[in-house]
């Protein structure tokens, strides 16, 4: 029965992600570029000055500061994607992959303004005063109610998506790595429901909480190994750049362990991890940035533009480099292991332990936006009472995601989350016209006007 199942998502997920999903997030990342006038690269600089900020007082109506918005939405995003998914796009697609995944952050931070100012454009309160923004609001109060179905249709995909990709991944990874120092998975899996329990059951600000004081400290341990990589092979960064570059138009050869791969592998697993990594083109962060105190949702956009820049051009450019540089990419070995292996060339033993801990931390605070995630889907389909069932019902698949098997894990995850972005991606082109405006008066300097209900 199980391998079925497998088999069933094997074929679904190549049609899921074939080369219309492809072209639809790639083409739609271009377009939203086009139509911004490339607001990623124009405002890059304003949406640095706005998190520079973070600390000043925050204005209009929200449940959380801007920059634990952010937190969440980045805990969401930052997770075993940047470790071991980015190793394993390299193992399986070549250098090249990673070119691919930068091409999918560039235009993903146009696409993550757009879901942001969206989010935050549309977002209500439910029958408990609670938040609740995101694909689902922008699709029924943007695109009317004889839409409602497609809103729902993203909800039940988003409910199991948090499964897939916040949960099971998470633990998998997580406990594939600390099982190298002999701790068994089971053991893994059940720390893992007492700690994501001991926040989730608390809500969005406890999440909030958490998120804002793990994020940063995880994010500069990881990045201080990774820098100490770069520096020690500083002189053979050019040669590795060009292997990126060629790789990512030309087939890549097998070699040692390395099975070889073609541009299409390089483009399907680069943008597919790329996408897993920073999210843009889901829908799920714009739940978490819907949340923020902020005067107009376009500046919260530059909050979304900043999160997939730190995501995909800082963190995931930092695995990649680390493993192309260290030229383990031929071992043979793939997801975190491949990145522990890199980080063991130039440390030894003590940069496999920062590898596990960056994960841990980093699957630690992804289960727990992830969990938020799913309940606000659920609680759109359900109303706000469903979402306590959904936090108890979330933490048993830890367990099984802890000791499942990677390949289908994975497999399973993405199939969830290319399913995810097709009802959000048509809202987005639907309503593009909405963000464009929103984002010009706001550059204008005008006030914001939410939707009447």
């Amino acid at each position: 029965m199980l391998e079925t199942l497998l088999d069933f998502n094997a074929r679904l997920n190549s049609l899921v992600w074939g080369p219309p999903m492809l072209a639809l997030i790639v083409g739609a990342g271009i377009i939203f570029t086009v139509v911004a006038r490339f607001v990623q690269f124009a405002r890059l600089g304003q949406a640095f000055r706005e998190v520079a900020g973070w600390r000043r007082a925050a204005e209009g109506q929200g449940d959380l500061a801007p920059f634990k918005a952010m937190s969440v939405a980045m805990a969401g995003t930052v997770g075993v994607g940047n470790i071991a998914g980015v190793a394993t796009a390299i193992a399986l697609g070549g250098p090249g992959a990673l070119f691919w995944m930068w091409i999918s952050g560039l235009l993903g931070m146009a696409t993550k303004m757009f879901e942001v100012i969206l989010g935050v454009h549309y977002r209500a309160r439910d029958a408990e005063g609670q938040i609740i923004g995101g694909p689902m609001q922008y699709i029924t109060r943007g695109l009317g109610p004889s839409w409602k179905w497609m809103a729902g249709l993203f909800c039940v995909f988003g409910a199991f998506s948090a499964f897939g990709i916040g949960n099971m991944v998470q633990a998998n990874s997580v406990a594939a790595g600390l099982a190298r120092y002999g701790v068994p998975l089971w053991v893994t899996g059940v720390a893992l429901i007492v700690l994501v329990g001991l926040v989730t059951i608390g809500g969005i600000r406890r999440i909030a909480l958490v998120a804002s004081v793990i994020v940063p400290f995880m994010i500069a341990l990881y990045l201080i190994g990774s820098l100490g990589i770069l520096v020690t092979r500083l002189g053979q960064l050019p040669e590795a750049l060009a292997l990126i570059f060629r790789h990512a138009f030309t087939p890549a050869a097998p070699i040692g362990g390395f099975a070889g791969a073609s541009v299409l592998m390089a483009m399907r697993y680069g943008i597919a991890r790329g996408v897993f990594s920073n999210e843009a083109g889901l829908g799920s962060a714009p739940m978490a940035h819907a949340t923020a105190q902020t005067d107009h949702p376009a500046r919260q956009g530059l909050w979304g533009v900043f999160e997939v820049f730190v995501d995909t051009i800082v963190i995931c450019s930092a695995t990649g480099l680390a493993i192309v540089l260290t030229g383990v990419w031929t071992g043979g070995a793939t997801g975190a292991a491949l990145t522990m292996e890199a980080f063991k060339s130039i440390f030894g033993a003590v940069g496999g332990v920062v590898v596990v801990v960056a994960m841990a931390l980093t699957a630690y605070d992804t289960a727990l936006a992830w969990c938020y995630y799913g309940e606000t889907c659920v609680s759109y389909l359900g109303g706000p009472r469903s979402r306590m069932p959904y936090r108890v019902l979330f933490l048993p698949f830890l367990l099984i995601g802890a000791m499942g098997r990677l390949p289908a894990v994975w497999d399973i995850a993405d199939t969830l989350n290319g399913l995810m972005a097709i009802p959000n991606l048509i809202a987005l082109l639907a309503l593009m016209g909405i963000a464009v405006k929103l984002l010009l008066d706001f550059q204008k300097g005008a006030a914001w006007q939410p939707p009447a209900d």
